[in-house]
């Protein structure tokens, strides 16, 4: 896989699978765009780390849930970069609860990020993806939006909603040359996950047929290859990345 001379844009890219894709992208050449709103050590490790693979890298703090706010950085970042060649949704919030405790303004916030946060910067890059006829577009989904889970409406919620969005717009752009897939990861050992206790952890690990938490770079991977020319003829698909616990 070789990316050189292709700008990608991950959002919630500052850490966790928003940065291992944002660095296994940079390995293959590409140029980066990281979109965010994390703490700004995490934003400067990752340029940190970025800059060292030896490709152009720039941060945008950005609330991707405002349209109007992605509707500018895209435009900042086309006028950095010259063009956008890949777009990762990958921008995620959790508000867990039962339906029971869980406020209206946790649903909304969670559906606001996770699903309309990725809607706003597809809506964004729709235009000119179909203009240069090419381009590639990865949502990160869950198995959580396959399977759904207690104390997860809404996120369960916004994640199917992805998968369902996913799929649509696969078949809006196929024509022009652009693929639209999902991943869909299972447990994975990221900071919102590391926050559980070990015993819990473990229980987890223990359900997952390959007895293993996943790798924010097992994402990154698959990520990767949906990029790249290898995976031009696949879209509208959701690969799931989870050890196989969704079988």
């Amino acid at each position: 896989m070789n990316f050189t001379g292709k700008t990608a844009i991950i959002t919630g890219g500052y850490s966790g699978i928003g940065r291992k894709t944002a660095e296994k992208l940079a390995s293959l050449g590409a140029d980066i765009a990281l979109v965010g709103i994390g703490s700004e050590d995490d934003k400067n490790a990752a340029i940190a780390s970025i800059t060292e693979l030896g490709v152009k890298v720039k941060a945008y703090d950005c609330d991707v849930s405002d349209f109007a706010a992605g509707e500018a950085v895209v435009g900042e970042i086309i006028a950095e970069f010259g063009k956008v060649d890949i777009l990762v949704n990958n921008a995620g919030i959790t508000r867990d609860k039962l339906m029971l405790n869980m406020t209206e303004d946790e649903f909304d916030a969670v559906i606001r990020v996770n699903l309309k946060g990725a809607f706003n910067m597809t809506k964004h890059l729709y235009k000119p993806f179909m203009r240069q006829r090419s381009g590639r577009i990865v949502n990160v989904a869950s198995i959580v939006g396959i399977n759904g889970n207690a104390g997860q409406a809404n996120y369960a919620a916004s994640k199917a909603g992805v998968i369902g969005m996913t799929k649509s717009v696969a078949r809006e752009l196929a024509a022009r040359g652009v693929t639209v897939n999902a991943v869909a990861p299972g447990y994975i050992d990221t900071a919102m996950t590391q926050a559980l206790s070990d015993k819990i952890k473990d229980e987890i690990a223990a359900s997952i047929p390959m007895k293993r938490r996943g790798l924010p770079e097992d994402v990154a991977n698959v990520i990767a290859f949906l990029c790249s020319d290898y995976a031009s003829y696949v879209t509208g698909e959701v690969i799931r990345v989870d050890g196989g616990i969704a079988m």
